[in-house]
C-alpha cells in the first residue's frame, strides 16, 4: 500500500525523506534548532529543495553548524564562504549567520536554552493544524509574526514572518501535515 504523503514533497526521494523523518517532528536540541535556523534563513528567497539539495554542504561549510564556532567567524572565513559554490554565496546571508549565531548565544544565556526561548511561544506545545492541503497552511501566522518581531529586536537578520513560519513547522511547533498524510498522527 502506498504511502499518503503531502502533496508539496511527493515525487522527490530527497523531499520525501526529509517530510517523512524531520519536517513537523518536535525538536528540542540546540545544535539542530541552530542548523533549521540557519538553512531556513538561506532559503529565503529560494525553494525548500535547493537547501536541501545543498544541505550536507552547509554543514561542511558552516562547521556542522556549530553556533558557539560561527559566532567566531572573521572575514577571512567569510569570503571563504563566499566562494563556496557547494552552498547560497550570498553576503548578506552569510553575514546574517554569523550575526544569528551571537544572537543565538545571547538568548541561551538570558533564558537558559534557545529551545526554552523558542518553544515558550507555543507554550510547549505543538500547533495542530487540520489541513485538507498543503495549499491551505498559511505563510504566516500572529506566532511567526510574534517571533519574527522579537528575534529582530534582538538583532536577528533574515527571521521575517514566512520564514519563521516555515521555521516553525520544520522544527515542529506546527503540525502542518494534511489530516490524509501518514505523518499527521504521528508527529
Amino acid at each position: 500500500m502506498t504511502k499518503v504523503r503531502c502533496g508539496w514533497c511527493v515525487g522527490d526521494s530527497l523531499y520525501e525523506s526529509y517530510h517523512d523523518n524531520e519536517w513537523g517532528v518536535p525538536l528540542h536540541d540546540e545544535q539542530l534548532l541552530f542548523e533549521f535556523l540557519v538553512l531556513e534563513t538561506f532559503q529565503a528567497g529560494l525553494s525548500w529543495i535547493t537547501i536541501l539539495r545543498k544541505r550536507e554542504n552547509f554543514r561542511l561549510a558552516f562547521d556542522n553548524f556549530d553556533y558557539k564556532i560561527i559566532a567566531q567567524y572573521d572575514e577571512g572565513k567569510k569570503e571563504e564562504l563566499l566562494q563556496n559554490a557547494g552552498i547560497i554565496r550570498n553576503k548578506l546571508k552569510v553575514n546574517a549567520a554569523i550575526t544569528n549565531a551571537q544572537n543565538f548565544i545571547k538568548i541561551q544565556e538570558e533564558f537558559g536554552s534557545f529551545d526554552t526561548y523558542i518553544w515558550s511561544f507555543v507554550n510547549g506545545i505543538p500547533i495542530k493544524n487540520s489541513w485538507k492541503h498543503h495549499k491551505e497552511n498559511p505563510a504566516t501566522t500572529e506566532i511567526s509574526d510574534k517571533i519574527s518581531k522579537d528575534l529582530k529586536k534582538r538583532g536577528f537578520k533574515f527571521v521575517g514572518s514566512t520564514v519563521m513560519y516555515a521555521f516553525m513547522q520544520a522544527i515542529g511547533m506546527v503540525n502542518d501535515h494534511a489530516v490524509d498524510c501518514f505523518r499527521y498522527n504521528e508527529v
